[in-house]
């Protein structure tokens, strides 16, 4: 039976979530990739005690993460079994529906029905009573936004959802939805994106300052670029690489194509006496807009080297303007 170790909360960092109570890690543990059926499920274990012994509290899911969908899920509610019940108290516990899950009309999109359909299902793979955080997992142009606010409302009500979120929306729609919870009296605190020294999305779409302004946290996904932001790829494409071994996410052309800027991150990196993984997840944490980062590992070592990135995330106007000039 696994004993979480009494120094874990010795050296992570908390900040709070907008203008909530709530507290993350400046580091979270996504389960996106590496914790479906084609994994290691001893490797996932280890994983997750490695996380939570060094102060990550927070362990990201959604439906439809796999593969199989589900299957996550279903393996963090083994390893949440056997292991962290007593702890759960100490976990924030996230997931997510909005894409596809199951075929038919109502396995995908913001429907009232689909939303609280997942959740029941996801509850039942953790083998949770609720989770801390459930998010609309993507933007759904054939659902009135009304409909799919209505829903998170009536599952926060609920109890099955402490707080809620919102994944891949941009900074208008945001603002949209945001009255809509506001006026149903919703815990809606934090939001969901893609962002990294590569992809400056949420700056430009306006998530970023209208999370800011309305108050919302933000925790950015893929912070590493799928691994591009790391030494990978300085050289050549490893055959153990998720281009080679996935391609669903990173090819051989987008690889190429990046290569020169990645050189040169790398070389900002060395002269900060960071490796080039470590000063972009530091980059993301360079302000106090980013609650979190969520970081993805497929073994217990690059949780520890990603945790390292706390360690100095304050730059210079010279770092960030060499930055900004590569990208």
């Amino acid at each position: 039976m696994y004993m979480a170790k009494d120094s874990r909360y010795d050296k992570m960092k908390y900040r709070r979530c907008g203008k909530t109570g709530l507290l993350l890690p400046e580091v979270s543990l996504g389960f996106w990739h590496n914790f479906g059926d084609t994994g290691n499920f001893s490797t996932m274990e280890e994983m997750c005690f490695t996380a939570f012994d060094n102060g990550i509290t927070h362990f990201d899911l959604a439906n439809n993460y796999g593969p199989k969908p589900g299957s996550a899920e279903k393996n963090f509610g083994r390893i949440f079994r056997e292991n962290f019940r007593p702890y759960r108290d100490e976990m924030i516990i996230s997931t997510k529906a909005g894409y596809e899950m199951w075929k038919g009309p109502y396995g995908d999109g913001g429907s009232r029905k689909y939303l609280i359909a997942s959740l029941d299902q996801s509850l039942c793979r953790m083998g949770l009573d609720y989770v801390d955080i459930f998010y609309h997992h993507r933007m759904d142009p054939n659902t009135p936004l009304e409909e799919t606010m209505e829903a998170l409302a009536q599952i926060a009500r609920s109890g099955k959802a402490l707080y809620i979120g919102l994944s891949n929306y941009d900074g208008p729609t945001l603002d949209r939805a945001e009255k809509i919870l506001s006026e149903l009296h919703v815990p809606f605190i934090i939001n969901q994106n893609s962002y990294s020294i590569l992809n400056r999305t949420i700056e430009n779409n306006e998530l970023k300052s209208e999370s800011a302004k309305l108050g919302k946290g933000v925790i950015c996904f893929s912070p590493l670029a799928q691994g591009l932001l790391t030494d990978r790829y300085l050289k050549d494409i490893p055959e153990d690489s998720r281009v080679k071994t996935d391609g669903r996410f990173l090819t051989k052309e987008k690889v190429e194509s990046v290569r020169e800027k990645i050189v040169r991150l790398n070389e900002i990196a060395k002269k900060r006496n960071q490796t080039l993984a470590e000063m972009a997840l530091s980059w993301i944490l360079k302000d106090g807009d980013i609650t979190s980062v969520l970081i993805g590992a497929s073994r217990p070592s690059q949780i520890l080297d990603n945790i390292k990135a706390i360690e100095n995330t304050s730059f210079t106007t010279e770092e960030l303007a060499a930055i900004d000039n590569v990208v």
